[in-house]
């Protein structure tokens, strides 16, 4: 808590000051408190961080990510958005204005809102640890693309603008067929001079989309609609460790990593398809 929130709760100054001597009150920060003798955990460091900013101070940044559970807490100074910055150990301030859309709450603690989170999240980590906190709000269904666009409105001139919108163009991409992923992987080949695989073809009772029987490597074309649901993803992992246990090489191949990297993906498969591998006797479906 902090001396404003105490004397607003009837206490005097002395009575906090005798609190303090008795160790009933722990300062953590000049004006804020630890009530009682408990372990403070990482949600009250992250609290007690925000009530030592001052009025409208918000958790943000990768402190806000791991709040929201975005991300691990790798115990990096706790990072919070505030009217003004002040010098606070084992507290990162960066200054700045929130408005009222990016503010919220969770488990009590003030924090940037996920949209606000993810933006600004995009000028301090590297591009993969910022897309794979995206990916992570959009598994926990937090992600509102409106939202983001909002705050990207607002963010001109920010250099997380680019990768946010590029991100949100992403998202937006339509969801398309199995059979169209398919033929992107067809093409990819025919592109860039691999050779062709047989495909729909059945190994192990399965159905694969792409296999190359004499290299024993199976590719399958991932699509998001196909594998949000957690039943089919466990269905896939199944199968995936029947291939590979029968000594099967497996690459699922994403309709964002088809468009975004063609190349690495053709450098990938022919490393794939060159590399020794054991041969088994029997056909394909054996």
């Amino acid at each position: 808590m902090s001396r404003r929130q105490l004397l607003a709760a009837g206490l005097s100054v002395r009575t906090i000051e005798r609190r303090v001597e008795a160790g009933r009150l722990r300062p953590l920060h000049q004006g804020v408190y630890a009530v009682g003798g408990f372990a403070l955990g990482r949600k009250g460091t992250w609290m007690a961080a925000v009530l030592a900013c001052g009025e409208g101070a918000l958790l943000s940044h990768r402190s806000a990510a791991a709040l929201w559970g975005l991300m691990r807490d790798r115990g990096l100074p706790v990072e919070v958005t505030a009217a003004r910055g002040r010098r606070r150990r084992g507290i990162a301030v960066h200054e700045g204005g929130i408005v009222a859309a990016d503010r919220t709450a969770v488990a009590v603690i003030p924090v940037t809102t996920i949209a606000r989170t993810l933006f600004d999240l995009a000028e301090f980590v590297d591009e993969s640890t910022h897309e794979r906190a995206f990916e992570e709000a959009d598994r926990l269904g937090l992600l509102r693309i409106a939202d983001l666009e909002a705050v990207c409105a607002r963010g001109v001139g920010r250099r997380a603008l680019p990768r946010v919108r590029r991100l949100i163009d992403e998202a937006r991409l339509p969801e398309i067929t199995r059979s169209a992923l398919e033929h992107r992987v067809l093409a990819l080949c025919r592109d860039c001079g691999l050779p062709m695989p047989v495909t729909n073809v059945e190994v192990l009772g399965y159905e694969v989309d792409a296999l190359w029987p004499r290299q024993r490597l199976v590719v399958e074309a991932d699509g998001y609609a196909f594998h949000r649901h957690r039943a089919a993803f466990e269905r896939d992992r199944v199968r995936d460790a029947a291939l590979q246990a029968a000594g099967y090489r497996v690459v699922r191949l994403t309709y964002r990593r088809l468009i975004r990297e063609p190349d690495a993906i053709a450098i990938e498969l022919r490393r794939l398809l060159a590399s020794s591998h054991p041969q088994h006797d029997g056909r394909a479906g054996d």
